[in-house]
C-alpha cells in the first residue's frame, strides 16, 4: 500500500462563502445551526452520517467519514455572502419559505448576523430577476477586484483561517466558451473590456481562484469550466468542481438508469416535466435560462447508456425534459417521469415515477458536503478538477479529452476510493475472489 498523503489539519474557522443567499443557501445556513444546536439531524449529508468501508469485509473497520479525516466541525464554520436583495439570512429565510418558521425562529440570532455584501449582478444574464444590492463599477475587472476586496475582508473579519466558495445563485443564460476563455491573459482582458462573454459567476470563479480559494459552481452557468479559470485554478493550487447541483428528478435519472443499463433493459423514451414556484422556477421561466438548465439535464442519459456501444437498446431514445413555474408550489417541486422501456423479445412496459421533492431540502446537505470536501482536497493539496465529486453534480467537470461519469453509483465509488487513496489505504475493487480461494 502507499503511504498516506500528508492533509494539513483542519484548524481554526472555514470561512464558507455562498453565492446567492436564496432559497438553499439560507436553507444550508438554517440547517448547520439547527444542526449545531440537535434541534434537527443532518440527513442527507455524508460528511455528517456517512461512513467507509477499510480493508477486507471480514476487518469490520466502517470508521465515519467525519472521524477518519477530522473535517472542520460544524462549529467551526463562519458563513458569508452576496445577493442582490438586501434582508439578512433570517428575513430570506422567511421569504423562501423553505423550513418552518418554528425552526427559524430557534436559529433567528445566527440567521440575522448573516447579512449579504451587495452583488455582482447583470439582468443581461438572469433577465427575470432585479434588485437594489449591487455592486457598481467601470469595469468587470473593477467587480471582481471589489469581490476579492471582500474575501479578504470577510477573512480577516471573522478570523478564518481558511475559505471555500460555492456559487448557489440562480441560473445564468446558456453561453458557450469562446476565445475570451482560452487564457488567464486574454479573460483578464475581456473584464478590463466588458466581454459579454464573462456572466457574473466567472466574475466570482476568477476572483476566488485567484486568491487560491476552492470553488464549486452549483448552478449550469458556464462558470470555472473555461481552459483560463482551470489553468489558473493549477497554478494557484485551487480545488474547482460542478456543475449544477443534482438533486430532485436528475438524482432519480442517475439511480433509475443505470439499474436499468445494468439488467440490459432497452429505453423509448423518457419524458420529464417539473413544476416548481420557488425564485429558481421563475428564473427558469425564461427560454435562455431554461437552454443552460436543459443542457444539464439531458445529457445525463446519453453518457449513462451510452448509445454508440449498445445500439438497438438506447440509439432511438426520445428524451424530453419540462420545467414549468407554478408559483403555487413554492420550493415543494414535483417532478413526473414516463420511462417507455422494453425487454425480451421487445415487449413493452413503462415505468412512472412521481418525485415531490423539496429542492432546497435536497440541495442543503450536498453543499455543505462539497464545501467540506474542497476545503479536505485544498488541505491535501490538491488542485484542479476534483473529478471525484461528480456525485454532487448534474454536468460534473473532467479533463479535457474525457467523457463525464454519470452513473451514482459509479461515482460514489470514485468519492470513496479517492478518500481511501488519501488515507493510504487499499482501494476497493469489490473483486472478492479472495474470500473463496
Amino acid at each position: 500500500m502507499k503511504p498516506p498523503v500528508d492533509i494539513a489539519p483542519a484548524d481554526g474557522k472555514l470561512g464558507m462563502l455562498l453565492v446567492g443567499l436564496g432559497a438553499v443557501s439560507t436553507t444550508v445556513i438554517a440547517g448547520v445551526h439547527a444542526v449545531r444546536k440537535k434541534l434537527a439531524p443532518p440527513v442527507g449529508s455524508l460528511t455528517e452520517l456517512g461512513t467507509i468501508r477499510l480493508g477486507k469485509r471480514t476487518e469490520g473497520r466502517s470508521p465515519r467519514i467525519r472521524e477518519l479525516f477530522d473535517l472542520p466541525s460544524l462549529d467551526d464554520i463562519v458563513f458569508g455572502g452576496w445577493d442582490i436583495f438586501e434582508e439578512d439570512c433570517y428575513a430570506a429565510a422567511r421569504t423562501a419559505g423553505v423550513l418552518e418558521h418554528d425552526l427559524l425562529d430557534q436559529v433567528r440570532l445566527d440567521l440575522e448576523s448573516v447579512k449579504p455584501m451587495p452583488a455582482v449582478f447583470d439582468r443581461q444574464y438572469v433577465k427575470r430577476l432585479d434588485g437594489p444590492n449591487v455592486k457598481k463599477g467601470k469595469s468587470k475587472k473593477d467587480l471582481a477586484e471589489q469581490v476579492t476586496a471582500d474575501i479578504r475582508a470577510f477573512k480577516q473579519r471573522h478570523n478564518c483561517s481558511r475559505l471555500v466558495m460555492v456559487w448557489c445563485g440562480s441560473t445564468e443564460i446558456y453561453m458557450k466558451e469562446g476565445a475570451v476563455h482560452q487564457s488567464i491573459e486574454s479573460l483578464e482582458k475581456g473584464l478590463e473590456q466588458n466581454d459579454p462573454a464573462i456572466p457574473p459567476s466567472m466574475v466570482y470563479a476568477y476572483a476566488a481562484i485567484k486568491e487560491g480559494i476552492p470553488y464549486a459552481n452549483g448552478a449550469p452557468n458556464l462558470s470555472a469550466d473555461v481552459p483560463a479559470l482551470m489553468n489558473l485554478a493549477a497554478s494557484t493550487k485551487s480545488p474547482i468542481a460542478g456543475k449544477d447541483l443534482k438533486t430532485g428528478q436528475t438524482l432519480i435519472k442517475t439511480i433509475i438508469a443505470p439499474g436499468l443499463k445494468a439488467r440490459l433493459l432497452g429505453v423509448k423514451g423518457w419524458y420529464s416535466t417539473n413544476i416548481l414556484g420557488n425564485r429558481d422556477g421563475e428564473v427558469l421561466d425564461d427560454p435562455d435560462s431554461f437552454k443552460a438548465k436543459e443542457e444539464t439535464k439531458k445529457s445525463v442519459l446519453d453518457y449513462i447508456f451510452q448509445p454508440k456501444l449498445y445500439p438497438g437498446l438506447y440509439d432511438d431514445l426520445t428524451h424530453v425534459v419540462r420545467i414549468n413555474y407554478y408559483p403555487p408550489r413554492g420550493d415543494n417541486k414535483e417532478g413526473w417521469d414516463n420511462i417507455d422501456i422494453f425487454g425480451w423479445l421487445g415487449y413493452p412496459m413503462q415505468l412512472k415515477i412521481n418525485f415531490l421533492c423539496r429542492d432546497s431540502i435536497l440541495a442543503a446537505p450536498i453543499v455543505l458536503d462539497t464545501a467540506l470536501f474542497l476545503d479536505l482536497a485544498k488541505r491535501a493539496g490538491m488542485s484542479g478538477i476534483q473529478e471525484w465529486l461528480s456525485f454532487y453534480f448534474k454536468s460534473p467537470m473532467h479533463a479535457p479529452g474525457l467523457y463525464p461519469e454519470h452513473d451514482l453509483f459509479i461515482q460514489l465509488m470514485k468519492l470513496k476510493n479517492t478518500l481511501r487513496y488519501l488515507k493510504g489505504e487499499e482501494l476497493i475493487t469489490h473483486l472478492g475472489l479472495e474470500y473463496y480461494d
